[in-house]
């Protein structure tokens, strides 16, 4: 599944991976209880430890699942075939059900026969081979949480789909929903004819009229699976249809499902999904395994994408592109979310979780198998910086605060609030760092083994590395790093001995530390790969690569004949996720900028010495000079590059690395500072490089390559660093770029430019904007995004967003699209206005989408880190808070942030 967590301040673009594709163990029958209301005297919701895990007492062989749809419920029929496993009652979950009636081996069952509550239907002394009816009605129409089966939108756009990823199936029928339940499903979904398009996982069986107004279709997924892959859709939509013949010979259908209005925006989806196809039998040898590869795009879904077994559900922001409507970022991103869903078929789906402590398992795998794809799709260096920008920006920030927890919990409340950066981002870095470890051969050995060793299974964490481990005994020592909190800090040190004498060389020393995480284990040295080079200062040349493993708190390691001023350069494509402060000087990080041979490297030293400038009022001198060193040749060789080199650290990220007196007033007019110093030295340069991108696209024409991307960020980059040098030509630049724009990224460029700047056209850009695009739900997203980010939108500003006629509270991106623009301008996040309207947006979320209410609360996760008064009035607010919330959710996550 593609998390969404990375989009909450993502403004103006949303929907990063399972950033972002951003759910532990299943308790056993008796503790399972304690997911019920309790009444303790707190009522507070009782937390799940992995520790206590054990299998479930019944598996089901197969279940056969009949819904009927009708205009205010629907009925739900399931027969299931159930096994014995272990000694224990016969337990099944189920939430917001309406139970008819219940039958064993076809005797009805008495009330007194079973034990029902809010959460669980337990049978007690169920014989060890039995089938089980459940008849269950539920209400998908006012299903607002987004979870199970609900309605997505509304008159001719009604559909109804099902997000069952982690604990949604408990929501559509009594089953034993848990991740090591694997069965086969046989579905036969009945609807009004309004819906003519009936899905669900697997191979179409049978289909047909029952009568004039309604008909049904029945769907066999051959392959065993948990429930939470289960998927059905019932809508009226239109079909992009293409072929695939796999590296093993099989003739697979491709369908890509959408309103009709936006079918043609799917072509993009459709070719990523056949590349993706691809690359995976050529670097992992995994071909797929049915007939039929469906995908369908809704635009009510909380998460980016769910990977359900033959049916993948989508957000419309991950599926659907054009030139007109998308930016080349979400283009991209299109691309990597259609890979990241599909990559699943073989690592979450073939092979699945254990229970959903080791939720990492998958997801980490799989958001490492997506970048490695996406890094064939252009730079691979350039793919590297968003990695490890994404990870630095909500990763590093969760490894710091309160909501701090492993890659693999060890316990939780409500396991959608682990849908997290640190599972699924740092959990992909973790996978990273053994492959780097291995190398490519044994890499691949050890992941043949994992594939051939575990299918059908539902695993663990440590089945993952005793697979891994067949190439190389060592990754077993990787196991820490799932079950550790917290960022380590790389640091060291140079020493460099004389040619004349007998020890001549270079010592290069390293060491590690990790913050101690409150209530988790004391932290340990941890394997940590480094990849580093030596840089001989006066011709810039390579004298050494190397990939080292520091597995001490400090090591030595020593290189020979190395003598005169060299520089080295440590972390190299982020070879582990770690914070990096090295004893650089100012000189060695402008040389890293303009002579290393590592893309990746040089944007990192560049953001090392930009960190040291903003945080620690170093002078901008060194950064500034090696930008007008680099910046003429590296905009014609790598434009995209080139304009990463600008990237400054947002202000949210900057926060994020300060654990106490944080003034968010001073760090933006640092940030503003810094910025104006830097557009103001390159001042005469703007024009000339604004220029040159016109040479280097074809003009009135948009080309979907990696260099014509690169070209279209460096332009937008180019216009607004001018536009802040006060270059005098700059404004009528937007105006032309935007009234010529071949797409979306050059149009929403010169928007946003407009109103950073506050322009006199801004008006007049953002009416014509609405005018040209108000029938596009994804592209007015970017017109409440742009508005709600502005710097120069009040507070009242950015919440009266929500009383537009086009906000709709009950679609995700929406709301993501206003209240992302307030989490990315913490100077006004944190006033009394901001937090205040904050969390009653919130607050209105906890009752009708908690899953989404929760991940937003997580903005105001680095709190304790504020000046007084400000800390102690938001702690206020928060308190205040807690008494209006009901939900798991919301709840554990306030508990969390402050503890």
């Amino acid at each position: 599944m593609t998390n969404t967590l990375t989009d909450q301040v993502a403004a103006p673009e949303l929907i990063n991976p399972e950033m972002p594709d951003v759910p532990a163990h299943l308790p056993t029958p008796e503790d399972e209880t304690a997911q019920a209301p309790t009444d303790t005297p707190d009522n507070a919701p009782q937390k799940i430890y992995l520790k206590d895990y054990t299998p479930p007492a019944f598996g089901v062989e197969h279940i056969d699942l009949t819904i009927q749809l009708f205009d205010d419920h629907a009925r739900v029929v399931a027969n299931l075939t159930l096994q014995r496993k272990t000694a224990g009652d016969l337990v099944l979950f189920g939430r917001d059900l309406t139970l008819q009636s219940i039958s064993l081996n076809g005797q009805a069952l008495s009330a007194a026969d079973y034990q029902l509550n809010a959460e669980q239907l337990v049978i007690a002394n169920a014989p060890d081979t039995c089938r089980l009816e459940t008849v269950v009605t539920i209400v998908p129409q006012t299903n607002t949480s987004l979870e199970g089966l609900y309605q997505a939108g509304e008159g001719s756009d009604t559909m109804f789909v099902t997000q069952c990823e982690p604990e949604g199936f408990r929501k559509i029928t009594f089953y034993p929903d848990r991740p090591d339940v694997l069965a086969t499903f046989t579905t036969r979904i009945e609807a009004d004819n309004r819906y003519p398009t009936l899905l669900a996982n697997g191979n179409l069986i049978d289909s047909g009229k029952l009568n004039e107004n309604r008909h049904f279709a029945v769907w066999q997924d051959p392959t065993k699976k948990p429930s939470y892959l289960f998927a059905c859709v019932m809508a009226d939509l239109a079909t992009l249809t293409d072929h695939y013949t796999t590296s093993e010979g099989r003739e697979v259908l491709l369908e890509v499902y959408a309103k009709p209005e936006n079918i043609e925006q799917c072509h993009v989806a459709m070719q990523a999904l056949k590349d993706a196809m691809r690359w995976d039998e050529g670097n992992y040898g995994r071909a797929y395994d049915l007939d039929r590869y469906m995908i369908v795009a809704v635009s009510q879904f909380n998460m980016g994408a769910m990977e359900n077994k033959g049916l993948n559900i989508f957000n419309t922001a991950c599926v659907l592109s054009s030139p007109e409507t998308t930016t080349d970022r979400r283009n991209f991103n299109v691309k990597s979310v259609i890979s990241h869903e599909y990559f699943h078929n073989w690592t979450g789906n073939r092979i699945t979780c254990r229970d959903w402590f080791q939720l990492c398992l998958k997801e980490g795998f799989t958001v490492f198998r997506d970048q490695s794809f996406s890094a064939t799709l252009h730079s691979p260096a350039v793919q590297r910086i968003d990695d490890v920008a994404t990870l630095r920006a909500f990763q590093f920030p969760e490894d710091a605060g309160p909501l701090a927890h492993p890659p693999r919990p060890d316990h939780f409340v409500e396991i959608n609030n682990f849908y997290t950066a640190t599972v699924y981002e740092k959990g992909a870095e973790i996978v990273r760092m053994i492959a780097n470890f291995l190398g490519k051969d044994k890499f691949r050995q050890g992941t043949d083994a994992y594939f051939e060793r575990f299918d059908g299974q539902a695993v663990t964490v440590e089945d993952l590395l005793s697979a891994l481990a067949t190439a190389d005994d060592k990754v077993h020592d990787f196991l820490a790093w799932y079950t550790q909190a917290g960022t380590p800090v790389l640091a060291g040190e140079v020493r460099q001995n004389d040619a004349g004498q007998d020890n001549a060389g270079l010592t290069l020393e390293l060491t590690q530390a990790v913050r101690q995480v409150p209530n988790y284990p004391t932290a340990r040295p941890l394997p940590i790969p480094v990849k580093m080079a030596i840089f001989d200062r006066a011709t810039g040349k390579v004298l050494v690569e190397d990939l080292l493993y520091l597995t001490q708190a400090k090591q030595e390691f020593y290189f020979t004949d190395i003598t005169g001023d060299v520089v080295v350069s440590l972390l190299r494509d982020f070879s582990a996720p770690v914070q990096l402060n090295f004893a650089y000087s100012a000189e060695d990080l402008a040389f890293l900028m303009q002579h290393e041979t590592n893309g990746f490297n040089r944007w990192q030293a560049a953001q090392i010495l930009l960190n040291r400038i903003l945080l620690q009022y170093h002078e901008p001198a060194a950064y500034i000079a090696a930008l007008q060193a680099s910046l003429p040749s590296l905009a014609k060789t790598d434009p995209m590059l080139a304009a990463r080199l600008l990237d400054m650290p947002s202000e949210r990220e900057l926060a994020s690395g300060m654990t106490h007196h944080y003034d968010p007033e001073r760090v933006a007019a640092r940030h503003r500072e810094i910025k104006q110093q830097v557009a103001d030295s390159l001042r005469d340069t703007w024009a000339a490089f604004y220029q040159d991108t016109f040479a280097q696209l074809s003009q009135g024409q948009y080309e979907d390559t990696a260099a014509a991307m690169g070209v279209r960020a460096w332009r937008n980059v180019v216009l607004e660093m001018a536009l802040t040098a006060g270059v005098a030509q700059a404004a009528d630049w937007a105006q032309t770029q935007y009234d010529s724009a071949a797409c979306m990224t050059e149009r929403l460029g010169a928007l946003l430019a407009a109103i950073e700047h506050d322009l006199p056209s801004k008006d007049q850009l953002l009416a014509d904007f609405y005018q040209r695009f108000h029938h596009d739900a994804l592209v007015m997203d970017l017109w409440f995004s742009a508005q709600a980010s502005s710097r120069h939108s009040s507070v009242l500003d950015i919440f009266g967003l929500m009383l537009h006629a086009d906000f709709d509270i009950n679609t995700p991106n929406r709301v993501r699209a206003v209240i992302g623009g307030l989490l990315s301008q913490p100077t006004k996040l944190w006033t009394a206005d901001g937090v205040r309207e904050f969390l009653a947006v919130i607050v209105t979320l906890d009752a009708r989408n908690p899953l989404l209410a929760s991940r937003l609360l997580q903005g105001l996760s680095n709190w304790q880190a504020l000046i007084e008064p400000t800390k102690s009035h938001i702690q206020a607010e928060l308190q205040d808070f807690g008494k209006k919330i009901s939900s798991k959710n919301v709840k554990e996550t306030l508990a969390n942030m402050l503890a």
